[in-house]
């Protein structure tokens, strides 16, 4: 009896901790999977980030994440478009590269900043979309930019969804932080 008694026990504690970790799992992203890739530009003055490559809706896309400490207005953040098309790396991907409209605040976790929209010529003469995103916390900034031949707001509300994955919030306070 006894033993009845402890396995119907071990079985409910079983049963009720499958179900917790269930309803406090995150969310799985159903839109999209972006899966690493190796960082493709070249060393500069900023440490190298983190590259990703859409396989879901967005297929093909890039996205490229990294931090630059020290270089954000202290007070301000990122204040007007002119900052964000000077830090969010658009110039790594093409040098030919143009705004196609005035920027807008986003919020991506806990950071604010600014998001604007890009068309870029590539090397190979094809044209692609691009969306640049400086975010600042204090004095430091996350940099993001998302660019592909497909739908510009298809790529970017999925590289927006990407970066608050519990992953990305993790290594982005990582990084920020200088570890």
């Amino acid at each position: 009896m006894r033993r009845v008694a402890m396995i119907a026990g071990l079985a409910i504690a079983f049963g009720a901790s499958a179900v917790g970790a269930y309803q406090l799992a995150p969310p799985a992203q159903e839109s999209a999977h972006w899966r690493e890739i190796a960082w493709p530009f070249p060393r500069d003055g900023w440490p190298g980030g983190r590259a990703f490559r859409c396989d879901g809706v967005c297929v093909g896309a890039e996205l490229y994440v990294r931090a630059k400490r020290g270089f954000c207005n202290c007070d301000t953040g990122v204040a007007d478009d002119d900052e964000v098309d000077r830090v969010a790396d658009i110039d790594l991907i093409s040098p030919r590269f143009a705004a196609v409209a005035a920027g807008a605040i986003v919020r991506v976790s806990a950071m604010q900043g600014r998001i604007r929209h890009y068309g870029l010529v590539m090397p190979d003469g094809t044209r692609h979309a691009a969306a640049g995103i400086a975010l600042s916390r204090r004095c430091d900034l996350l940099v993001a930019v998302a660019q592909g031949a497909g739908d510009a707001n298809t790529v970017q509300r999925e590289a927006l969804l990407f970066l608050e994955t519990p992953e990305m919030r993790t290594w982005a306070t990582a990084a920020l932080d200088g570890r």
